[in-house]
């Protein structure tokens, strides 16, 4: 009997020969072409199972990611699970529900939040869309305020070729030049498919500066069972892996072994208005069949994070961001963007959601950790000590592993509390406050600074602006 994974290849293999992808870009067009695909006048390949599968299989398994500071490094593959933050926010949503523009010192303040988290090795990228930048600079922006503000790997957003360019040259300035950036996977970033079946301009301009940098990508795609993508997780499913592979192979023609990430966000679409549902029970089902696709070609995964539609920090918040996580700790998802921070189907970021959800991801790596057994752990002489009529409480033992064993959460409320109804909300705002005050700017060289104000200034960014960002 055939497994569902080998199902959804033979059907995304037959869609991909039959139905095919687009790919706007007139350079990837020539690539494909190069490479023996054949594509019609209106840049819709056709592959065959054998050419798609002759390239994906060059992709690495696994990867080491290296960041500024070596103490997180990460590898993505295998076991490891890597949170990443939020992305894409236009938005973001106060304790009470409203919903504001973000702005560029909410963003400053986000990564300073990430970069304090012991979870998280991976920072950066669009965690939210600033409406004070400047549109045709605000990638590049945004890279800037990373490398500023965080020491981990890096995370980016993606834009037009030039922007990109200019990304890339502050990379080569941070890591030591062209060569070594070629070395060492420094920066990975998420290219996304556009459902049904295509791939833009600009999506693949920025694919293409990564690759020719052999810096990593995640191929993504995001259907919407019911809009963009049959209304059957199956049938969305065949479309997205068609898409994904579809990007990989492009990936692997240009530059065999480019490191990439197998990355699948497929949910369902609302029914009722069409409305996206990232936080369903279906997109969990997506999610976790994503990891077993991923293992399934030997490429590392990406999917889910703490997601929700809800439009506050409130019970569906919760309910929702612990089912989307467990289910891809239950995968072995690699890299997993979103994992903190997000709600209302990606529109919005939430300081309180992001504590919440640091506390979720806690909650479930405790659970997956179990528990050991040996005589340490099995105390036998202690229990016969204590026999029927003793405690436990002060006993050496317990002094040994009372920091180890039970989780210790930061936030939820055990216990009595002074103010029950307030004691959560509280808790929230008493650990933001405090990780903020906590947070130290790590250390980056003067001359690289200056060399990333130059090249600022040389894609026509105001000084005053960059001295803003440079002291927030």
């Amino acid at each position: 009997m055939k497994s569902n994974e080998q199902l959804i290849h033979e059907a995304s293999m037959r869609i991909l020969n039959r139905t095919g992808m687009r790919f706007e870009y007139p350079k990837a067009v020539e690539v494909l072409k190069e490479n023996g695909i054949d594509v019609d006048e209106t840049g819709v390949a056709r592959f065959t199972e054998e050419q798609i599968m002759y390239w994906v299989n060059k992709a690495p398994h696994a990867f080491t990611m290296y960041a500024r500071n070596p103490k997180h490094n990460i590898t993505v593959g295998g076991d490891h699970l890597n949170p990443a933050p939020g992305y894409g926010c236009p938005f973001v949503v106060d304790p009470d529900g409203e919903q504001r523009p973000a702005m560029t010192e909410d963003f400053v303040k986000f990564l300073k939040l990430y970069h304090q988290q012991h979870s998280f090795d991976v920072n950066g990228g669009i965690i939210v869309q600033p409406d004070d930048l400047p549109v045709d600079n605000a990638t590049l922006l945004m890279l800037y305020m990373t490398l500023l503000y965080s020491d981990k790997v890096l995370l980016t957003g993606t834009a037009d070729e030039k922007q990109v360019e200019a990304m890339m040259e502050i990379a080569k300035l941070v890591f030591g030049g062209e060569e070594e950036l070629k070395k060492y996977p420094r920066m990975i970033t998420l290219i996304n498919t556009v459902t049904p079946l295509q791939l833009t301009n600009v999506m693949t301009e920025s694919l293409f500066q990564f690759v020719k940098y052999r810096q990593p990508l995640v191929i993504g795609s995001l259907a919407q069972a019911g809009s963009t993508s049959p209304i059957t997780l199956a049938g969305s499913l065949a479309i997205s892996n068609a898409e994904i592979l579809a990007g990989i192979a492009l990936c692997q023609m240009l530059s065999p072994g480019t490191p990439v990430v197998y990355g699948c966000e497929t949910t369902t679409a609302d029914m009722r208005g069409g409305a996206t549902a990232i936080g369903s029970p279906e997109g969990a089902i997506c999610y976790n069949h994503t990891g077993k696709m991923a293992d399934f070609y030997g490429i590392p995964s990406r999917a889910g994070g703490c997601l929700s539609d809800a439009k506050k920090v409130d019970a569906q918040a919760g309910y929702e961001s612990m089912m989307t996580f467990m289910t891809c700790r239950d995968a072995n998802i690699n890299f997993m963007i979103h994992a903190a921070g997000i709600m209302d189907a990606y529109a919005s970021m939430s300081y309180e959601k992001l504590i919440v959800d640091f506390e979720v991801i806690d909650y479930v790596n405790r659970y997956c950790r179990r528990y050991e057994i040996n005589e340490d752990t099995i105390p036998e002489d202690l229990i016969d000590e204590v026999g029927q009529d003793g405690v436990y409480l002060t006993e050496e033992h317990t002094f040994e592993f009372c920091r180890v064993e039970p989780l210790t959460p930061e936030i939820s409320v055990r216990g009595t509390a002074e103010e029950p109804g307030k004691a959560l909300e509280n808790n929230i705002q008493r650990k933001i406050d405090a990780m903020l005050d906590a947070y130290v700017q790590p250390e980056l060289d003067t001359d690289i600074q200056n060399g990333m104000k130059k090249i600022l200034l040389s894609r026509g960014v105001a000084q005053e602006l960059i001295d803003k960002l440079a002291n927030m």
